[in-house]
């Protein structure tokens, strides 16, 4: 029994010298593995900063590309935008030309038109001689200044022939210094429209009316007082519009 133990304390010492020997043995293969290891993990992690610096990189390259994108639809739309205003500008420029040369046609019209208006008033029952005329004149003044457009002419123009227009469908009464015997009177004027017109003295005592043949006033007789006088006052609002009897054409 004694001498089994002693195997057994043998075997065992010897075992533990073996494993010692291993370990010296191993020592440099551990220390090798976990050099290695060691600068597994260093390359692990200047991988891992690799990766994510790639990955940043691409994110930048990503979101760059989209800027470069909504550029591109934007430059696009600006071309379009340039396209157009440059059209726009050659339309302007078209226009302006036409505009000077309307300019041109239309200031000889507007000279011809005046002077068929001055030509008409001339022409036409004898009403707010002075009003007219004084139109007229102005409308020639204007044609005369620099300062003022070719289409505000053209509608001081158009605007006096609508107001002559306008006479012709209107009732009116007004005062006025009319020549009678000799003698200027303050008379007051009715006038129907262009187809009549007429003067009354303030007292009623003399009453005429405009002979559209011979373009010359007649004396009325007394039997046109009452109606004359009615006419004013409609004229002037005073009576609701009703029948008058008066003459409207003299004839010789």
């Amino acid at each position: 029994m004694k001498l089994f133990n002693s195997l057994l304390l043998a075997s065992a010492m010897m075992a533990s010298a073996a494993m010692a020997q291993d370990d010296e043995d191993l020592k440099p293969v551990v220390d090798e593995a976990a050099k290695i290891n060691e600068s597994a993990a260093q390359s692990q992690e200047k991988i891992n900063k690799i990766t994510n610096q790639i990955d940043s990189k691409l994110q930048q390259f990503k979101t760059l590309n989209k800027e470069i994108e909504g550029l591109e639809v934007y430059n696009a739309q600006l071309r379009k935008q340039i396209e157009n205003q440059n059209q726009e500008m050659s339309d302007l420029n078209d226009s302006i030309d036409e505009v000077s040369v309307i300019e041109r046609q239309i200031t000889p019209l507007m000279i011809r038109m005046i002077e068929g208006l001055e030509q008409f008033i001339e022409l036409d029952v004898p009403f707010l001689p002075e009003e007219r005329a004084n139109r007229v004149a102005d409308l020639k003044n204007l044609m005369d200044r620099a300062d003022v457009a070719a289409s505000e002419k053209f509608r001081r123009v158009m605007e006096a022939y609508q107001v002559e227009m306008e006479y012709g469908r209107t009732m009116e009464a007004y005062n006025g210094i009319h020549e009678i015997d000799g003698q200027e009177r303050d008379v007051e004027f009715l006038r129907l429209g262009r187809t009549a017109l007429i003067y009354q003295t303030r007292d009623a005592s003399s009453q005429g009316v405009w002979n559209k043949q011979t373009r010359q006033w007649e004396e009325l007789d007394s039997s046109y007082r009452t109606q004359i006088t009615k006419g004013l006052r409609m004229a002037k609002k005073q009576l609701a519009p009703d029948m008058l009897m008066l003459p409207v054409a003299m004839t010789e």
